[in-house]
């Protein structure tokens, strides 16, 4: 069978049996789960469907608010986007320049790019990033203090947000649960989506980290709007209908 019938097939069982799990399409087409995680990506990018994590949906299937795994399930998925996307912050931040940073899998990753620009200054909430960023590295950190959340190994509530207002920075770096097209800019975390909401008041510019999976979902705690954002990396564009609505709040993506 032709890819590209196949991939026709596939968007009409989408469409027709609501979510379909990868290692059933797989079996079905008797292709490999590679080879549907293929088909599945280019028909998202074509915005004739949605990838969730071992399967997809149709576009207007109302999707239920995403909640977040653990932090070191989250470090290991998608980590090969993680590193692909924050190598490309050497395009946002530049030498001796300050920056906030918050908690994530993504911004932890990150560390490996920004501890090689120099003269940075670093804010963050993140014990992680902190140890991260001054590991044989001349990086000035400033960790906000506050009620420990240990799952995340971050500071969080009133007293975080009180010390952000004291800062400003040049970028806020940032990682939120989902971005899409009519919501915004989400979070699974009340207490993480105020910190990011402060961050974003202290900074001239607002970079989101975000691997592909993310455009199109949505969490349950609003951060900001599209148009409150300058920069999202990613490691490749995102579903048609998220391009056009970044591309109208003038977010770029490098």
């Amino acid at each position: 069978m032709k890819k590209s019938h196949r991939r026709e097939q596939i968007a009409e069982l989408v469409s027709r049996e609501g979510e379909v799990g990868v290692d059933a399409l797989a079996l079905r087409f008797s292709v490999s789960v590679e080879t549907i995680r293929r088909d599945l990506t280019t028909l998202e990018d074509e915005g004739v469907l949605r990838k969730f994590h071992g399967g997809a949906r149709p576009v207007q299937l109302r999707q239920r608010l995403h909640v977040e795994e653990s932090f070191e399930a989250r470090m290991a998925h998608e980590r090969y986007e993680k590193k692909a996307l924050t190598e490309k912050l050497t395009q946002v931040v530049m030498p001796g320049e300050t920056i906030f940073l918050d908690t994530g899998s993504t911004t932890q990753i990150a560390c490996e790019t920004l501890k090689n620009i120099e003269r940075l200054t670093v804010i963050t909430n993140s014990m992680a990033v902190a140890d991260a960023l001054t590991i044989q590295s001349e990086t000035k950190v400033y960790l906000l203090g506050g009620a420990y959340a240990r799952g995340n190994s971050q500071t969080v509530g009133p007293m975080v947000i009180e010390q952000i207002g004291r800062f400003r920075a040049d970028h806020a770096i940032l990682t939120p649960t989902g971005i899409d097209a009519s919501a915004g800019v989400t979070d699974f975390d009340p207490d993480e989506a105020e910190v990011a909401r402060a961050m974003i008041k202290a900074a001239q510019s607002v970079c989101f980290l975000t691997v592909p999976s993310k455009f199109g979902r949505r969490a349950g705690f609003h951060v900001c709007d599209l148009d409150a954002v300058q920069t999202v990396l990613t490691d490749r564009p995102p579903p048609a209908d998220h391009l056009h609505a970044l591309q109208v709040a003038k977010v770029a993506l490098p």
